[in-house]
C-alpha cells in the first residue's frame, strides 16, 4: 500500500476527534456527530491546514457537519441538476453535447459539505469490470464525443492501475481529442501527486486538462503548490474551479488572494460557481447579486485573465450560464458551450 492510499484510509475521523485535534469544544460549533449518509470525511494534511481555535475558519467550515443541515428548505433537492435523465450507462453522465463525465468512484479524500453529488446513487453507477467495456461502447458509438471527463468522486482516489486502464482504452477512441480529469486530491491530499501518476499524465497521447478544486489561498500551503507545478509540467493545462460559500470566500480579499495563489503554482482560474442547490447546504448560499457585485469589486483589482468566469449550472442547459457583471449587467447571462 502506497503512502497516499494509508493517508486517505486515515481520512476516517470522528467529530469530537476532529474538534479536540483543533483545540475546539463541541458544544460551541453546533456540530453533527452522527451523519451516516454523509459523515466527515477530511485528511490529516487538509487539518493541518486549519487554524486551531478559530470556529470560523473558512478550511473547517467546508467539512465540519453541522446542524443546518438537517433544515428542510424548499427548492433544495438532492438532485440538484436531475442527473439521473442524464445518466445513460451506470458510468456515464451525458449532460452537454461534445463531452461526457465519468463517476469513476464514489470515494472522495474529503466530504465537502456543500458537494452537490453527496446523495448521488454511486453504487448503481458503478460499472464494474465488465461494465466499463459499455462506457467505451457508449462513447465509441457516438463520434461526436470529443472530450471526455473523469470525475467522481474523486477519480484519483483510484489506483494508478486502474487509472491507467481508464486512460489507455480511451486513449484508443478515435475521435476523442482530450481528456479533462476534475480532482480535488492535489488540494486536499497533494502526497496523492506521485512520480507514477505524473509519468501516466505525461505519456498519454491525447492532451490531458486538469482542472482542481481550491476554494481559499489558505489551502495552498507549500507542498500543495510543489504538486501544482509538477501538474503543470505533466499536462496540458491547469485550471482551478471554486464554489462561492458563504462564511469560506465570499469577500473580495478572499477572492483576489486565491486568484493570486492560483497563479503562483501556474493554474489558471476557470470557474467560479454559484452553490448548487443540493439539500444540506443551504447555509453556504451567496445570492446572485452579491456575486456579481464581488465579481465587479475584483475585475477592478485582477487582471482579467485571473478573474475566473462566474457560472450558474441550470439542469437542462445546453452548457454552464456564464453571468456577466460589467456595468451592472445582473441580468445579461448566456450560455457557455
Amino acid at each position: 500500500m502506497e503512502n497516499w492510499q494509508r493517508s486517505l484510509q486515515e481520512a476516517k475521523l470522528t467529530v469530537s476527534e476532529l474538534l479536540a485535534q483543533l483545540q475546539l469544544r463541541s458544544e460551541s460549533m453546533n456540530a453533527l456527530h452522527h451523519m451516516q449518509d454523509f459523515p466527515l470525511r477530511v485528511t490529516q494534511s487538509y487539518v493541518r491546514r486549519i487554524e486551531a481555535s478559530n470556529p470560523n475558519d473558512p478550511l473547517l467550515r467546508q467539512i465540519l457537519p453541522v446542524a443546518d443541515e438537517l433544515l428542510a428548505i424548499p427548492g433544495y433537492t438532492h438532485d440538484p441538476l436531475q442527473e439521473k435523465q442524464a445518466n445513460p450507462v451506470p458510468g456515464v453522465l451525458h449532460k452537454y453535447h461534445g463531452r461526457v463525465l465519468l463517476t469513476v468512484t464514489g470515494a472522495c479524500a474529503i466530504h465537502c459539505r456543500y458537494c452537490f453529488r453527496r446523495s448521488f446513487p454511486y453504487q448503481e453507477n458503478n460499472p464494474g469490470k465488465k461494465g466499463w467495456e459499455r462506457v467505451f461502447e457508449y462513447i465509441q458509438n457516438d463520434p461526436s464525443i470529443r472530450e471526455v471527463i473523469l470525475s467522481g468522486g474523486d477519480p484519483l482516489s483510484v489506483p494508478d492501475e486502474h487509472l491507467a486502464f481508464l486512460l489507455g482504452s480511451l486513449k484508443q477512441l478515435p475521435h476523442l481529442k482530450r481528456i479533462r480529469i476534475h480532482s480535488r486530491m492535489p488540494i486536499v491530499l497533494p502526497e496523492r501527486i506521485t512520480p507514477s501518476l505524473l509519468s501516466i499524465l505525461e505519456n498519454l497521447t491525447l492532451p490531458v486538462v486538469m482542472v482542481i478544486h481550491c476554494n481559499h489561498a489558505q489551502e495552498i500551503n507549500d507542498e500543495v503548490q510543489a504538486v501544482l507545478i509538477n501538474l503543470h509540467r505533466a499536462c496540458h493545462s491547469v485550471l482551478n474551479q471554486a464554489v462561492l460559500l458563504r462564511g469560506v470566500n465570499d469577500t473580495v480579499d478572499a477572492l483576489v488572494s486565491l486568484s493570486n495563489a492560483l497563479f503562483e503554482t501556474q493554474v489558471q482560474p476557470y470557474y467560479l460557481h454559484l452553490l448548487d442547490p443540493v439539500k444540506g447546504a443551504h447555509h453556504f448560499d451567496v445570492s446572485q447579486d452579491k456575486a456579481i457585485a464581488l465579481m465587479s469589486d475584483i475585475s477592478k483589482q485582477l487582471p482579467g485573465y485571473l478573474v475566473p468566469k462566474l457560472v450558474k449550472e441550470v439542469p437542462g442547459a445546453a452548457g454552464k450560464n456564464v453571468i456577466g457583471y460589467h456595468d451592472n449587467a445582473s441580468k445579461m447571462m448566456r450560455e457557455l458551450a
